[in-house]
């Protein structure tokens, strides 16, 4: 997988409400009614990160989830990363 150069990154952006592009990743962060309902969505975003082979590095405290997205084996954001987000905002509208 092919990192994406920096006008790339912003253009895809614009299609991804709440995310933007930092520390060479993209990131965003949600707030959720408590911490069951914050930790049931990130076990359903755990099993579609295992279903794709792509795993997020983020954080959760309380009601708060902190999400960061790059590629490691291409030293920063891909194709791949997008994907995830797509599917980690699918799953966010369900809910």
């Amino acid at each position: 997988m092919e990192k994406l150069s920096e006008k790339e990154i912003s253009d895809k952006l614009q299609e991804f409400e709440g995310w933007e592009f930092h520390e060479n990743s993209i990131q965003t962060k949600f707030e959720f009614e408590d911490f069951k309902e914050t930790f049931s969505i990130m076990t359903r975003i755990a099993f579609e990160a295992e279903a794709q082979q792509h795993h997020p590095e983020w954080t959760n405290v309380y009601n708060t989830l902190s999400i960061s997205l790059s590629t490691h084996d291409a030293g920063g954001v891909t194709e791949k990363d997008f994907k995830l987000a797509a599917t980690i905002e699918k799953i966010i509208e369900v809910e």
